[in-house]
């Protein structure tokens, strides 16, 4: 299974350079470098801002900050790489790839992530890919109506969004009670501005 995963993000990858995704560098050595390092940066991101959380709670907030500020660094050696990429485009563009992103992903990546974690009865994984797969079907819906309302010429209601911080649950205009993937209490739900 876990070859046909990489076999389905290695046609992804494909698919994508070859519909020009990455402008010039094609399947260069250095496109391929300048992806890696996206990659590898965005994860950095993400990481020591995990860390920095930890540090945070064990009461070590110079060191918290620290692994902000280089979370932060990170980030802008990330975008710096995506925009050399030149995969960001006009907003039309950048949602129709969101949408294409988040339909893979809940259509192909998680289901089959998911099986594998039940195979190896990784009951942690299969709850992380579960709650990842639904709320990715929810983003797909969310860029998608973004998507049609600027292709009708429409505008984009501008509307509050809240995101669960046990599942990452997205929901529109205001946080419910209850989050509907995981369960997690309104005081949950942080306001993104």
């Amino acid at each position: 299974m876990c070859a046909r995963i990489r076999f389905l993000q290695e046609l992804f990858l494909n698919i994508v350079v070859y519909f020009g995704m990455y402008g010039d560098l094609g399947m260069s050595k250095t496109g391929k470098n300048l992806k890696e390092a996206f990659s590898g940066e965005s994860q950095a991101n993400r990481r020591y801002l995990a860390f920095a959380d930890k540090a945070e709670k064990e009461g070590l907030t110079a060191v918290a900050k620290l692994f902000r500020a280089a979370a932060f660094a990170e980030t802008v050696h990330a975008l710096n790489h995506i925009g050399i990429m030149g995969e960001v485009n006009s907003t039309i563009e950048n949602l129709e790839t969101a949408v294409s992103g988040e339909t893979f992903e809940f259509d192909e990546m998680y289901p089959e992530y998911i099986q594998v974690a039940k195979e190896e009865n990784n009951k942690k994984a299969v709850w992380s890919f579960n709650v990842a797969n639904k709320v990715e079907k929810i983003h797909a819906g969310l860029f998608s109506k973004a998507l049609e309302s600027l292709k009708n010429e429409k505008e984009v209601i501008d509307t509050d969004y809240y995101v669960c911080k046990v599942c990452g649950n997205t929901v529109e205009a205001s946080a419910p009670e209850k989050c509907q993937i995981c369960g997690a209490p309104k005081k949950q739900f942080e306001k993104i501005e």
